[in-house]
Order: C-alpha cells, then structure tokens, then sequence
C-alpha cells in the first residue's frame, strides 16, 4: 500500500510512476477522498471541544440557579453529540473508501526498470550455460518415452479436470528428489531457515501480500472463507504481520516447499499442454525481510540463490529484469530466471525474484524497532521462487532427454535418487 504522506507531498512523482504502470492520473481523485476525510475528522474534533466546554458551564449554570442557560448548554452538548457520531461516521466512510483506492494500486517500479507493455520489452541482465545441441530433434516432456508412463494428464483430468496431472513412479520420485535437493542447497549453502507453513490461510493474509482485494480471481477460495495460497509468499511474509520487531533481529531469511494453488484466471488458454501451467503445483518459496538500507543487495543475493540451483543442476537459463508492463502488482523489480526448454526450442520461466519495499509491510503493518530507540519503521519485503518444482523437472527431463528415449540424470541429483544415473525408456531408474 502507499503513503497517503507521500502523495500529499509530491502528487506529481506518484502520477508519473502510475504512468510508468500504463496507469492514468490518480492523485486528485486520492487527495480529494483524504481531504474530505480530514476536514470531517477536524470538523469532529472541532464539535468536542466545543461540547467538552458545554458540559464544563452545565455545572456552573446549575449552580448559579440559571435554569434557562442549564438547559440551553444541555441541549447544546446533545446537539454536538449527534455531530460528533456523525462526523466520525462520515470520517470512518471517507477512509474506508481511501484504504480500498490505496490496497488497488499497484506498487511503484523503481526507476531502473525498463518501461514497456509486455514480455518483449523485457531486458536481459545474464546468461549461463549453453544450450546442448541434439543430435535427433528433442521432445517436449510429455513426450519422452522416459517420462510417458509417470505423467498422467487423462487420469489427472478424470479426477479434477483440466491443468492437473499425476505423477506417478520414478518421475514422481524424481520430482520429490527436486524439491529436497532445493530445500536442502538452500539450507546449506544459503543459510535460509526452513519453515513448514499452512496452505490454507485468513483473507487478510491476501490482503497483506497483496493477492487481494483486487485479483482474488487468480486464486480459490474454500466455502468457510480461507483461502488456498497461490504461493508461500502468503505465509512467510505474513509472520511478521502486525509485529514490531527489534532491527537486531533483521534480515530474517526463509524458505519453504509447499503445494500452490492458481486459477489461472488471467492466463486462459496459455501453455494448455503438459505441466507447464497447472492449476495445483510445488514451489520451493523464499522470503526476506529486511533493513530498508539492504533491501537493494538483498535482491541481488536472492537472484543468485534462485541461478545456483540451475548451476548446480546444469541447467542453462538466462536472467531478465521485468519491464512496468509485465511486473507483477506488488513489485517494484522483478527479476525472471528462465531456463532453457530444448523441446519448445526457447527459455521459460522457472522463478521470479522481486524486491517489493515496504508496499506489502505497510498493508501488514509490519515495522520494526530501530537499535537507536528512534520511532518504528517499515521493514522490505522481498520473495522469490527457489525454484518451481514442476518446471525445474520439465528442464531436467528435456535438457536430458537422449535419442534412446532415456533421460540422463544431473550428477547434483543423484543421491536423491539413490545414486542412479539415468532415467531409462521403459521409465524405470537405472
């Protein structure tokens, strides 16, 4: 969320920025909701004092014996009693359409990252690795003889519809074996802290990440109003929710593999076949939060987290900084991480790391206390994919794929897998 201080003092620089995001001027119509709602609160505060000094010259009157001017300030303070509930009342309905203008708006982009309207005016910042070169045309995943019987898309369909799949065999194991090596390289050669958090959580906790109000359309909601996490940013950033804590304490570095739920509302009839895009998946999720001062070299350091696990699994990919246009809405730099998919002959998105200020920590109201006493600030809040599970296995089972239909296994991988090298035809682990 924004600060209404903030805009009052440069409303300018806030349209520009808006202008950044393809989004209109929006500052008078923000200002214009903040000063009716505090002349109505200066208008009720006005109505106090004026009944608090009634009701001082009540007694002074009734001692005196002065009936006339008695009933006269009685009437007076009932009067601005009456005012005062309905100011507040009108005060109260002034902020509560400010707050709802305010949690609609999109974080501000800083001011390094590139201006455009979509994926095209993205910018590349890094490449490692180079892809292999087949000597047979490569498949996509579904359709390596290796992968065939563990993937499962009509019985995934059977029992949930379309964007489901099971897994099933050595490719399930080989999908469980990814996940824990991510934990795990995470842990250990990161220093992040795992945590196991719910997948089920409070509306206010979508608010506080910024998933709601405005795109509850992308996720589900269950019939008694929890909501099933989109990712485990929800939960991560959402332990400092409402809490002050000491700076001494900062920065506090998680990580945590969960099932995720997307409607994938916005992204109707992309990406239909295979596990590309599905509606249930697994993300390793980490989270930061942060000393405003090392926010920007937190980023950095959680872009690198994201491309060492790639490294370390021999994947190639290459990193873009998101242009204003295809930044998501709490961010204000996002950086992608693709990895190369020999069988659609492109990279694709495997994580996104985005530094995101104190945007989310203001709607959490998460602060913390500064070492020197002085007043609480805002903490920053940064996340990032650590990666994708499903995704990482599509790259680990296209870039191995071999012309016998086998699919060879990273080195980095295999004592989660027993210490097997390959992934044979017939789907077995070898």
């Amino acid at each position: 969320m924004h600060d209404i201080r903030a805009i009052r003092e440069n409303p300018a620089a806030f349209d520009a920025a808006l202008s950044r995001r393809g989004l209109p001027p929006m500052s008078s119509e923000i200002l214009s909701i903040d000063e009716t709602r505090r002349a109505k609160i200066l208008a009720a505060e006005t109505a106090q004092a004026e009944a608090n000094k009634a009701a001082q010259e009540i007694g002074a009157a009734k001692a005196r014996g002065d009936e006339e001017e008695f009933a006269r300030l009685r009437n007076a303070v009932a009067d601005r009693k009456s005012d005062i509930a309905r100011l507040n009342d009108e005060a109260k309905k002034q902020d509560a359409r400010l707050q709802e203008l305010l949690l609609g708006i999109p974080n501000m982009p800083y001011e390094d990252v590139p201006f455009g309207e979509d994926e095209e005016q993205n910018v590349e910042i890094r490449k490692w690795g180079t892809p292999k070169t087949f000597d047979f045309t490569p498949l996509e995943h579904f359709d390596i003889a290796a992968v065939k019987g563990g993937m499962n898309f009509d019985l995934g369909a059977k029992l949930s519809g379309s964007r489901f799949v099971v897994l099933s065999g050595s490719v399930a194991r080989l999908h469980r074996a990814l996940a824990q090596f991510m934990i795990d390289f995470h842990i250990d050669v990161h220093g992040l802290v795992e945590a196991n958090t719910p997948v089920l959580v409070k509306e206010e906790m979508m608010v506080g990440t910024g998933q709601l109000p405005k795109f509850g359309d992308d996720s589900y909601q269950t019939t008694n109003g929890w909501w099933l996490i989109p990712t485990a940013e929800v939960t991560l950033t959402n332990t400092v929710n409402g809490e002050v804590i000491n700076e001494s304490d900062l920065p506090k570095r998680y990580v945590a593999h969960t099932q995720c739920f997307r409607s994938e509302a916005g992204s109707a009839g992309r990406d239909t076949t295979g596990m590309l895009r599905q509606h249930q998946f697994e993300k390793v999720e980490m989270v930061s939060i942060t000393h405003p001062d090392a926010s920007e070299e937190e980023h950095l350091r959680m872009t690198n987290c994201a491309q060492a696990i790639l490294e370390a699994l021999e994947l190639p990919y290459r990193t873009v900084i998101l242009c204003t246009g295809d930044m998501g809405a709490g961010a204000r730099r996002t950086h992608d991480i693709e990895v190369w998919l020999p069988g659609q002959n492109t990279y694709r998105e495997v994580s996104s790391v985005s530094t995101c200020g104190d945007y989310q920590a203001r709607r959490m109201d998460a602060r913390f206390k500064p070492t020197d006493g002085g007043k609480p600030q805002f903490v920053h809040t940064l996340n990032g994919s650590g990666l994708a599970v499903g995704r990482a296995l599509i790259a680990v089972l296209e870039n191995g794929q071999q012309e016998d239909g086998s699919v060879l296994i990273p080195s980095a991988l295999q004592p989660y897998v027993g210490g097997k090298t390959r992934l044979l035809a017939n789907g077995r682990l070898a």
